[in-house]
């Protein structure tokens, strides 16, 4: 079995992370792609706008009829309020499948940043990478990470289209009461609009997320 893991904020999740869970999922054979909402990220300096059962519900509706993509909760919250940890999410889905093949997905400009992660060279023994970058970036772009021979062989990168807006401009958008275009799929505009996330105005509680 070849697993894919798609970590991230994902607040919300929009048709670029659609996109690429599909592009490596065709590119790469993926059976299964797992996309997760990030309880709390250790490298971001503020917390999501949105909680995470509304991150979750948004992702499950994101991920629509391709059966190869699934939201999960692993990487929910942590009872104490410490952040997540991309290493324990990797752990946790090789011990629900470990005779599996793992891939991670990761943006080029994330990816960077990989030596700033817990147990980096873990990481990389853990899963091998598809790192998302635009046209013109190459393996040696990731030089600054010194990775070695046997590393460098396990990070793929996968050359996407350029991002439509992002998470933050697509919030602060929808703040403003501008229209998103096709950035945001229906279902998911629609869960939002429900629910009366990224609003300027006070936001309702009652209804609950959506399942």
């Amino acid at each position: 079995m070849r697993i894919g893991y798609f970590g991230g904020t994902f607040d919300p999740p929009h048709s670029a992370h659609l996109r690429l869970a599909t592009l490596a999922a065709d590119t790469f054979a993926l059976d299964v792609v797992y996309l997760a909402p990030t309880g709390l990220q250790p490298l971001k300096d503020q917390p999501p706008e949105a909680d995470f059962a509304d991150r979750l519900a948004m992702t499950r509706l994101l991920c629509g009829a391709d059966a190869r993509l699934q939201a999960t909760d692993l990487d929910a919250p942590r009872a104490d309020g410490s952040p997540n940890y991309t290493i324990n999410a990797l752990e946790a889905v090789r011990q629900r499948h470990p005779g599996a093949a793992l891939f991670a997905l990761a943006g080029a400009d994330s990816f960077l940043t990989l030596r700033q992660w817990r147990s980096s060279d873990r990481l990389l023994e853990l899963a091998e990478w598809i790192v998302v970058s635009r046209p013109g970036v190459s393996i040696e772009t990731l030089s600054t990470l010194a990775l070695t021979e046997q590393q460098q062989a396990r990070v793929h990168l996968l050359q996407a289209m350029d991002d439509p807006l992002s998470a933050s401009e697509l919030r602060s958008r929808l703040r403003a009461g501008v229209s998103c275009g096709n950035a945001l799929p229906p279902a998911v505009m629609l869960y939002i609009a429900r629910m009366h996330l990224y609003h300027a105005g006070p936001r309702r509680h009652e209804d609950g997320p959506i399942r």
